[in-house]
């Protein structure tokens, strides 16, 4: 990606990553990404905001030598992260004159992972400034956005925000900025299931901070800048929210037959009483698809059936992700088979603990499902129906 202005000696010169198909060897990218980095030339001092992951160094190190800068004096580091930091060193090393600007723990974290020594950096504290000339470079601390050392910055004479991950999304695009609005929005939504949403609480808290400030354009590290700050602001408020929606999420896996009857069954009865049924069949979900349905649902239903007197190896992954990314649902059950015997419901319930649901009364059956199985998920769909009024209004 070459050198693009954003405004008068402000600069996109970061690199996309077309090919990538697998972040943090667990995260998949259908849409590839990028590694977003920013040029800041002021009348004094000129600043680079963030480097690229190693693997586009040399996209990063030509589109500063395409823009002619011969002196970087500081290299802003937001977070710590590889595929931020990754090609620091590098740029140390053709920049001598240049500093490392971050704060505290996340200097720590650069000596410990990249080995820069301890003389290159500049560390700055919430709200801190740093002149550029006639532009103002504006530190927020925002911790646990997504790390524990991430800051944002916030250019005051051009109302920019750079956010580092904040606002960003797992998206390859030779637009510079959002044009495709319901693409960035499921690129973004996408993210902030699989990355942000287990600092739901952090988030919130961070966004107040910025709520009041005037700002133009927000620029995060992954995906296109935004010119509607309101558009990825106001999803980010919602995500964030304590609101879910009559949705109910059924990850499942059947090894027979029993457990997909139930689901089916379920699925439907759900539908009549006007909720709406997500069936994720965990063999063939991408898992990404099920985290964005977990943003919203008020309901979570797990269907196992009894694998050694336990659930099935998928289910425990799910339920093991659930409770990782510590969705905003309210509530939660089960539905099930087991051949002989087995101890499914307790183990599965047994790992939710992160999640502040109430737990309905789970349907787990032996063998093939019978009529008075019916019932007992009619009934259950019937006390999802009580709960969600309460909750929604539906």
């Amino acid at each position: 990606m070459p050198a693009r202005e954003i405004k008068p000696n402000i600069f996109s010169v970061g690199a996309i990553d077309w090919d990538r198909r697998l972040f943090d060897e667990l995260i998949p990218l259908f849409d590839g990404t990028s590694y977003n980095a920013y040029l800041i030339k002021g009348t004094d001092k000129t600043a680079l905001l963030d480097s690229v992951d190693p693997a586009k160094e040399s996209e990063l190190v030509n589109n500063l030598k395409e823009l002619n800068i011969t002196k970087i004096d500081y290299l802003v580091c937001h977070h710590a992260e590889q595929d931020h930091s990754g090609t620091i060193p590098k740029i140390l090393r053709i920049y001598p004159e240049a500093k490392v600007v971050t704060n505290q723990k996340c200097k720590e974290m650069l000596k410990d992972m990249l080995l820069i020594p301890d003389h290159r950096f500049i560390e700055v504290k919430d709200r801190e400034t740093i002149s550029l000339g006639d532009k103002t470079l504006d530190f927020i601390l925002a911790p646990w956005v997504h790390w524990p050392e991430t800051m944002l910055t916030y250019l005051k004479e051009d109302r920019i925000l750079f956010p580092c991950d904040f606002f960003g999304s797992h998206l390859a695009t030779s637009d510079l900025y959002v044009t495709d609005e319901p693409l960035a929005y499921r690129s973004a939504k996408r993210y902030y299931a699989e990355i942000m949403m287990p600092f739901r609480t952090s988030i919130k808290k961070n966004l107040e901070k910025i709520k009041d400030m005037p700002i133009d354009i927000i620029a995060p590290s992954h995906g296109p800048i935004h010119k509607k700050p309101s558009f990825i602001m106001d999803a980010y408020k919602d995500w964030v929210s304590d609101n879910v929606k009559n949705e109910v999420l059924i990850p499942y896996v059947s090894m027979h037959g029993s457990t997909k009857k139930m689901v089916d069954y379920f699925t439907e009865a759900l539908i009549k009483r006007n909720i709406i049924a997500k069936p994720f069949n965990l063999t063939a979900t991408d898992i990404g698809e099920l985290a964005m349905a977990m943003v919203d649902a008020a309901t979570i239903v797990i269907g196992s059936p009894t694998v050694l007197v336990g659930p099935h190896p998928n289910v425990v992954y799910a339920t093991y992700l659930a409770n990782a990314l510590r969705p905003k649902a309210k509530f939660a059950s089960l539905i099930g088979s087991y051949g002989w015997a087995g101890k499914m419901a307790e183990q599965i319930t047994g790992m939710l603990t992160n999640l502040k649901v109430e737990v309905i009364e789970p349907v787990i059956i032996k063998g093939y499902p019978k009529e008075a199985d019916f019932k007992a998920l009619d009934r259950l769909a019937d006390d999802i129906l009580r709960k969600h009024m309460g909750i929604t209004g539906q």
